[in-house]
């Protein structure tokens, strides 16, 4: 066994012929998830009876948990399970909520009758329904939470084999593909799924999800013989845990007088000595009090919980650093979460592109994926090259400046969004469709296709730009928290989308007036609703300046949180209480 990489050294397994038992795993989960959440809205609000932002607030809330999950996911699998086995029990429990999800659809007991018109006073859910109803949700973010982190690299693990030169080659390569069977499964997920459920009923177009990601499993599963197996580890997210509570347990332990490293511990292949200066009171982690308490023989920690080393105080300090212009990404993906409305939107318009074909109104985020996936080609293959000639940068733009396209071209596409409900309301209450939500206006859905492409262009721009600046402030040894940062970002901004719904829903519809939000979206005001994202996206596109001058290289070219403490010589002391 290597000890530096703990991979089975077995020329017969791992390889390109692994490939397509993980890729094709990944891309049925997409494609059944997917496929459910985004139609998700109609079902819950015709047969469950749940107002439009009600419906809304609970679909956020389950896109929440899948990416807040992912978070606890990575830590059993690097911890406790390997990677292998996460993926098995994440596909396992996605099933089973898959499952019980169509089992709703196919067993009337589990679900009220259909309410026909918004207005109407219908039969109330049950207790039961309901719970039903969210365990089937419950397993599916279960089965995300472990599934999407451990997938991509667990199908690395496949291709770094020792001894191969090609390694980074294929690792590159196998990213790519990875990521395009992703947008590929979400397009065929808005589309063919959503058109399945829209014509042939709920009960054919929820069994097709479980019908591919039962295939899923057993293809994964089948393939098992043939993966290398790295074992679990000792996470990165544990140690940044560990330092929390060595730093909180020794709160009171007084700070050396001079900046010595003997105070410290650190490895021997250690390039740093000294802790930074900023956020001094997370150096107490990895302070030393007493040495023959606190170290092995060996040098090593005698409590990882109680003593830290110099890496993990200075990458929690990474952490901290990177929070600032983390929360500015909030706002972007909340305005990207208001998928719902917009399916209730485009329902009632002309969604015909032939005369005898319409595009399901759930279909119209193809057009987001589709606008995300041309931006990205053409700034990478035409951009790059142009604005790196002007820049000096090899990525053409630097990551706040992506960033900032991201988050003023998202408060355009709210301020779109806006102008195309205020005339598509408009419309509506002229046709004397007021008090019927279910009539079509005659007016084109494809009006919304600006603001879908708008919104495309601006996550692709502040995503890939957020990823990027947090590997440049991370260390390397901290690599894998930077993807988790953006799925723990898009978990934050679902939950605060729920907030932020159920509260104008409450707001506006105080002392008996129609809500903003309501299920009859031409009595309600979408538009309103539209126009205070707008004005928050604006806001947060000011506290993004503001926060970018953290981030400002000062005379020395180091930013304003990079102080590094200096090095002197002095004589090891015993550690007193602080008093």
């Amino acid at each position: 066994m290597d000890t530096e990489t703990q991979v089975e050294e077995n020329s017969r397994k791992g390889g390109l012929r692994t490939m397509p038992f993980i890729i094709v795993n990944e891309s049925f989960e997409r494609v059944a998830s997917y496929g459910l959440q985004t139609n998700m809205i109609i079902y819950l609000m015709k047969y469950y009876h749940m107002s439009a932002a009600t419906g809304t607030s609970i679909l956020g809330i389950w896109t929440a948990l899948s990416n807040g999950l992912a978070i606890v996911g990575a830590i059993i699998s690097d911890s406790y399970l390997g990677r292998f086995k996460a993926v098995a029990f994440g596909s396992i429990s996605t099933l089973i909520g898959m499952i019980i999800l169509w089992l709703t659809a196919m067993i009337p007991q589990l679900k009220s009758l259909p309410c026909t018109h918004f207005q109407q006073v219908c039969n109330g859910t049950t207790a039961f329904q309901l719970a039903v109803l969210f365990s089937s949700f419950g397993f599916m973010s279960i089965g995300a939470g472990f599934v999407r982190p451990c997938s991509i690299i667990f199908g690395a693990d496949q291709l770094e084999k020792k001894g191969n030169s090609e390694n980074q080659r294929l690792v590159d390569s196998y990213f790519n593909w990875y990521y395009a069977s992703i947008g590929i499964s979400s397009i065929f997920a808005v589309t063919i799924i959503v058109y399945i459920q829209d014509h042939y009923g709920w009960q054919v177009g929820f069994g097709i999800p479980v019908i591919l990601m039962f295939l899923s499993v057993s293809l994964f599963l089948i393939g098992s013989p043939l993966y290398i197996k790295v074992k679990a580890k000792k996470s990165l997210l544990i140690g940044l845990l560990q330092t929390v509570v060595a730093a909180f347990r020794k709160r009171n332990i007084s700070f050396p007088l001079t900046a010595c490293d003997d105070y410290y511990h650190w490895p021997l292949e250690s390039e740093i000595l000294t802790p930074s200066n900023d956020y001094r009171c997370v150096n107490r982690a990895c302070m030393i009090q007493d040495p023959q308490r606190d170290l092995n023989p060996d040098g090593s920690a005698s409590n990882p919980w109680n003593l830290c080393s110099l890496e993990q105080v200075e990458s929690l300090k990474a952490l901290i650093r990177s929070l600032p212009m983390w929360s500015t990404g909030f706002m972007i993906f909340v305005a990207t979460n208001q998928f719902s409305f917009s399916v209730l939107q485009t329902k009632t318009m002309d969604r015909h592109v032939f005369p005898h074909f319409e595009i399901p109104a759930a279909s119209f985020s193809m057009f987001l994926i589709i606008a995300l996936t041309i931006w990205i080609t053409f700034y990478d293959r035409v951009l790059v090259p142009l604005l790196s000639k002007y820049t000096g940068r090899p990525r053409g733009l630097s990551p706040p400046t992506r960033m900032g396209i991201g988050l003023i071209v998202s408060c355009m596409s709210m301020a779109l969004s806006a102008i195309t409900e205020s005339i598509r309301r408009q419309r509506a209450i002229e046709e004397g469709h007021e008090n019927n939500p279910s009539a079509l206006v005659n007016m084109s859905a494809m009006w919304f296709v600006p603001q879908y492409a708008l919104l495309g262009v601006a996550e692709a721009a502040h995503a890939v730009g957020q990823i990027e600046f947090f590997y440049s402030l991370f260390p390397k040894s901290m690599s894998s928290i930077a993807s988790a940062m953006y799925t723990i970002g898009t978990a934050g901004s679902s939950l605060i989308g729920s907030i932020l719904v159920s509260g104008v829903d409450w707001l506006s519809s105080t002392g008996g007036k129609t809500s903003w939000l309501s299920s009859n979206i031409n009595r309600g005001h979408l538009d309103y609703y539209f126009w205070l994202l707008t004005f928050l996206s604006l806001l947060n596109f000011f506290y993004f300046l503001a926060v970018c001058r953290l981030y400002e290289p000062g005379n020395d070219g180091s930013s304003r949180f990079s102080q590094v403490a200096e090095e002197k010589q002095c004589d090891y002391r015993l550690l007193p209480e602080s008093s």
